[in-house]
């Protein structure tokens, strides 16, 4: 399968009090195009921060200190690869949302309390599609069965004439001018809203109509998420990075959204990206995985590889830290703790607490290898 990102040799550095928190070092990683990738690892690894600099939404006091992450998409028909970490502000503004979207943890951080649900799926389709939702407009005035004042209408055309050159900017520039030329900004919004109770209709949710009038304290914990997946879609991005979706929902309602992002996967979206530190969800839902730990990836393969013929330590000892039916007296417990990324091990950051560590694991930081078909693991122990 062709590659939709390729990451290579990234940094991402946190500039603290207390010093420089290495929290990603060297991450090179490739996630194929029509896959579902899991990111797996334990609270602090990195997870979180690879898919931030991925959509450069690392927050202060961190800095994406080097590395490339290219980005396979389709423009006008044609592929395309885009270096996202040198694009302007102002063009990664446009990739995101239409291209990358990111379901975060908590919903209600993602969600504007004071504005209404239809709101804020609509803002998606406003701000990333709206010549789109312009010609749609157009091609409903044009018709016979529209009764639309035939001076209102010669408006609302050039309104979309000189709109169309650009899009995004046709509202504050003219609708706010010219009072007339408001009727067409109340046609696009009218279409947004459309839209929006369409793909909340897709999502499972009863009464999309009524939910569009409501506000997120209105509604349940798994709906709101139900809605921030909403968002997330509206412009039918190539990549889904889900950061610990539902780890804060009770187990019904996990697998129901699980199940949602599996069916969503195959009409809407490309890939799904996925963060959690569940081992079951990953078994369920992944078809390939990487392992993370303390800011190094140190094993990446497809999902039944992993759990049949785990080969670094690391992995090991995560899949035998789960709890299993067979399981008798104590569980399997990881011995040492994770390291302080400010001031990390030398070498392999996983060597304090290695059985298998030798000499070398102490001085150089083992590179990611091919080991067997797909399977890449970063150890000096496996050949």
């Amino acid at each position: 399968m062709s590659a939709l990102i390729e990451i290579k040799d990234l940094v991402t550095n946190f500039y603290t009090y207390e010093g420089v928190v290495k929290a990603l070092n060297k991450i090179s990683l490739e996630v194929e195009s029509g896959l579902t990738f899991g990111l797996v690892g334990e609270s602090g690894c990195g997870k979180s921060v690879l898919v931030r600099s991925i959509m450069r939404i690392v927050q202060s006091p961190g800095v994406i200190e080097g590395g490339e992450v290219k980005f396979h998409m389709k423009k006008n028909g044609k592929d395309e690869v885009i270096e996202l970490l040198s694009l302007s502000e102002e063009e990664m503004r446009q990739i995101r949302g239409s291209e990358i979207s990111m379901i975060f943890q908590e919903p209600n951080a993602a969600l504007n309390p004071i504005l209404s649900i239809g709101y804020q799926v609509s803002e998606s389709f406003l701000f990333h599609i709206s010549e789109q939702m312009c010609a749609k407009v157009l091609e409903d005035l044009e018709s016979p069965r529209d009764n639309t004042n035939f001076i209102w209408k010669s408006f609302l055309r050039y309104a979309y004439r000189v709109g169309s050159k650009d899009a995004k900017a046709l509202p504050l520039r003219i609708f706010n001018k010219i009072p007339i030329l408001k009727c067409w900004d109340k046609r696009l919004k009218e279409e947004a809203t459309r839209r929006s109770i369409e793909i909340i209709d897709k999502l499972h949710v009863p009464h999309p109509e009524q939910v569009v009038k409501s506000y997120p304290h209105n509604l349940s914990g798994g709906m709101k998420q139900r809605i921030v997946i909403a968002i997330a879609l509206a412009c039918n991005p190539e990549l889904l990075i889900a950061d610990e979706a539902t780890s804060n929902l009770d187990v019904t309602v996990q697998a129901q959204i699980l199940e949602l992002l599996n069916e969503l996967k195959k009409e809407y979206i490309s890939s799904i990206m996925l963060i959690t530190h569940d081992l079951g969800v990953v078994a369920e839902t992944c078809e390939r995985v990487g392992v993370m730990y303390a800011g190094n990836l140190c094993e990446v393969a497809d999902v039944r590889e992993i759990f049949k013929n785990p080969k670094h330590p690391y992995t090991k000892a995560l899949l035998n830290s789960v709890p299993r039916f067979s399981t008798e007296g104590r569980l399997a417990v990881i011995d040492g703790f994770v390291p302080n990324l400010v001031n990390p091990p030398s070498g392999c950051r996983f060597h304090p607490r290695c059985p298998l560590t030798m000499e070398q694991c102490k001085q150089n930081v083992p590179d990611l290898k091919e080991t067997g078909d797909r399977h890449l693991v970063a150890c000096y122990a496996v050949d």
